[in-house]
């Protein structure tokens, strides 16, 4: 079982076929992780700019508390990660500085990722608006020999390939690649209402980001980890590339949407186990950028 293989104490679990719902605090499960047993991890952290999660708020009471949490788990993740294992992290354009830092000063950093996607709404009049997320794709020391399967995720390559042009550089002249491997600005739309892969969850990330990244940083096999589950995108997606996984979340809702999407069972406490096609929890906004200039001027 990947659970007992991994992990030393019992958190409420549930497990089928190498993949694994945790419901719990993840931070203390992952203290009960062994060290150099993870491939890949996606974490997509809560991002402190007062999103509602039903039974928990995204909130801290001051940055400092919360960059301090991220150095944490952060650490934890490191440790459990495999020396040739890629860590890829998102948190909110305000915060990712201060995280990118601490990476820097303790990691690897390998690649700088914006995550791009258009307005579902009416942009701001007094500003310009925040159309992308920041992602960090790390290891533990510019030695890691991690894997990129480069072959796996090419996309079209829209310059000399698409207008038919010659490449006169080689001998002999020949057209243009047809595809490329993806820069490091992604464009995916992010998960809408109604939606077939749409979740009842306010930060819900799309399958084909992590389809790139999990196909991109893994073989099949691997185990994936994913500490901040969510809707479980991540399990989901692991599952259907042939990885394992093992995904944690805090609230009793979310591992239940775990539950259902990678197959694990169809009924908890219960419950039968159905697809939620509500709209997601209203999502309220805090005073961030006072927060952080009041941080950075202490």
């Amino acid at each position: 079982m990947l659970y007992e293989q991994i992990l030393s104490k019992n958190f409420t679990h549930i497990e089928r076929n190498d993949h694994v719902a945790i419901l719990g605090d993840s931070l203390e499960v992952m203290k009960s992780m062994k060290s150099n047993s993870i491939n890949l991890i996606f974490a997509d952290e809560p991002y402190n700019i007062g999103k509602d999660f039903g039974n928990n708020h995204d909130h801290w009471d001051s940055i400092e508390e919360y960059i301090q949490w991220n150095k944490l788990w952060i650490s934890e993740c490191m440790r459990i990660l495999k020396d040739d294992g890629t860590l890829y992290l998102m948190t909110a354009t305000q915060f990712m500085p201060f995280v990118d830092v601490f990476v820097q000063e303790n990691y690897n950093v390998l690649s700088r990722i914006v995550w791009n996607y258009d307005s579902s709404g009416v942009q701001s009049k007094k500003m310009f608006g925040s159309l992308y997320e920041p992602i960090l794709m790390c290891t533990k020391s510019p030695s890691s020999k991690f894997v990129f399967n480069a072959a796996d995720i090419m996309v079209e390559a829209k310059t000399g390939a698409k207008r038919k042009l010659m490449d006169y550089r080689k001998n002999p002249p020949r057209p243009y690649n047809t595809t490329k491997v993806p820069g490091n600005v992604w464009d995916f739309p992010r998960v809408r209402y109604r939606m077939s892969e749409y979740e009842n969850h306010p930060t819900q990330k799309p399958e084909a980001l992590l389809e790139r990244i999990i196909k991109a940083s893994s073989n099949e096999g691997d185990v994936v980890f994913d500490p901040f589950a969510g809707s479980f995108t991540t399990g989901a997606v692991a599952k259907r590339l042939n990885r394992k996984s093992i995904s944690i979340d805090l609230n009793e809702d979310y591992f239940k949407i775990g539950l259902r999407r990678l197959a694990i069972t169809e009924t908890y406490d219960g419950e039968l186990l159905q697809k939620d096609m509500g709209r997601k929890q209203k999502i309220g906004q805090k005073n961030q950028m006072k927060r952080i200039i009041n941080y950075l001027l202490t």
